[in-house]
């Protein structure tokens, strides 16, 4: 299958402190020829004058003045590149378990996940919980790079053991596709060019397996979802009439002629015409921008979605999720929010916790009511009216939800419908 080039794959990066996810963006970067003269000869620069024999690949990434005086990574840090194959972005998000919130915020967008193993320690902890948000997050596609293989001696041994090691325990999470490459980020092996070192290892390098995962297929085809963000009326002589809805496709193919349904009042129509930018089309698909006029004049708003008639989301006003805590206060028992779902808003509390997620050992504790800063719970929402909702695992775009404090306008949680 050839790669259309303009296909955007977004990926986030996760390991523990010194795993060295920094170096290997820098790398990947570096290798691929995807850094600026400029940028390069500051940092050439700035590694001679930290008394390093080469160039020091981790500033390359550390973008904030903290980062760099202290050697670690505190903030998502997105970085652009392009190679003839794809375009990336990638979220590069830290290690440390105050920091949760950080990666599941950096995480929620992204087709893949890259996890840095350090092949001297083998599985630990934060590899665990790493695996366990990106299986929450259900990101489709889990690149387990085991780095550091040099320190090791390219061992094919400790490599197979620390594949044993994460299989174990990955059975217990909801995977769809992993992949284990063996590196050195810091001399580069098997990272964009193939490793002499390790000439056991016949799969592809990382760059290649970034270059050809196939992601068209992780969006869901099958069920038309499409919240109207506006509703566009030009009131101009050549558009005297015209009652135009846009947004985004989440998810599904719509066609001209296509019998729709407008939630949540349930009235009925059949699409007339689809827009994208200048030019008509006769179907659009996710994740497109699109406006599409009806064929009958229906009352339809910011926040509504227009669906197929036969395929409709739940209509719910009590509903549980999966709740990462974001905020620096504790949530408040029965305080209100602003839910925000799509382009939908209304206003919800937390009726319950029902358990919280221990994410090193996976255990449910249904004793501690209380959610704090980088928790995560299934907690029993409840909204003023109903909401249109997907499960996440169905759906990343319909099944996933925000909460706002009214007061400060902050957001305090972000959530998975279960």
């Amino acid at each position: 299958m050839e790669i259309n080039n303009n296909q955007l794959l977004r990926f986030t990066t996760a390991g523990s402190v010194d795993d060295g996810k920094s170096t290997l963006i820098g790398r990947l970067l570096y290798d691929s020829k995807s850094i600026f003269e400029d940028q390069l000869d500051s940092i050439t620069a700035t590694s001679a004058k930290k008394g390093h024999d080469g160039i020091d690949m981790a500033l390359f990434t550390d973008g904030l003045r903290d980062e760099r005086e202290q050697g670690i990574t505190i903030d998502v840090a997105y970085r652009y590149f392009t190679t003839p194959k794809r375009k990336f972005i990638i979220a590069d998000t830290p290690g440390h378990i105050q920091y949760t919130r950080n990666m599941v915020t950096g995480a929620s967008t992204a087709n893949a996940a890259v996890i840095l193993i350090d092949a001297r320690h083998g599985v630990i902890e934060q590899t665990k919980r790493h695996s366990f948000i990106a299986s929450l997050l259900n990101i489709p596609h889990l690149i387990v790079c085991i780095n550091k293989m040099d320190l090791v001696d390219y061992s094919e041994e400790v490599y197979n053991k620390i594949i044993g090691q994460f299989e174990e325990f990955s059975s217990k999470l909801l995977m769809k596709d992993v992949r284990f490459i063996p590196i050195s980020a810091l001399l580069g092996d098997n990272v964009v060019n193939r490793s002499k070192n390790m000439d056991w290892y016949q799969e592809g390098t990382l760059l290649s397996t970034l270059e050809n995962l196939h992601i068209s297929s992780d969006i869901n085809k099958i069920d038309a979802r499409f919240a109207v963000q506006t509703v566009l009326r030009p009131q101009n002589e050549d558009f005297r009439d015209y009652r135009g809805y846009a947004g985004r496709i989440a998810s599904g193919i719509y066609r001209v002629g296509d019998e729709v349904a407008v939630l949540p009042s349930g009235f009925q129509s059949k699409i007339k015409s689809i827009n994208a930018g200048e030019q008509e089309v006769q179907e659009a698909y996710a994740p497109m921008s699109i406006s599409m006029t009806l064929e009958d004049d229906i009352d339809v708003s910011r926040g509504n979605m227009i669906v197929r008639k036969n395929n409709q989301p739940e209509m719910e006003q009590e509903f549980d999720v999966m709740l990462c805590w974001l905020s620096n206060d504790p949530a408040k028992s029965r305080a209100k929010y602003t839910i925000v779902h799509t382009s939908h808003e209304e206003r919800a509390l937390i009726k319950e916790v029902v358990y919280k997620m221990d994410i090193n050992t996976f255990e449910r504790d249904k004793t501690d009511q209380d959610l704090a800063m980088n928790d995560i719970a299934r907690v029993k929402i409840r909204t003023t009216r109903r909401m249109m909702l997907d499960t996440y695992r169905e759906n990343r775009n319909t099944g996933s939800i925000i909460l706002i404090d009214e007061n400060t306008n902050e957001t305090v949680a972000a959530g998975m419908v279960v």
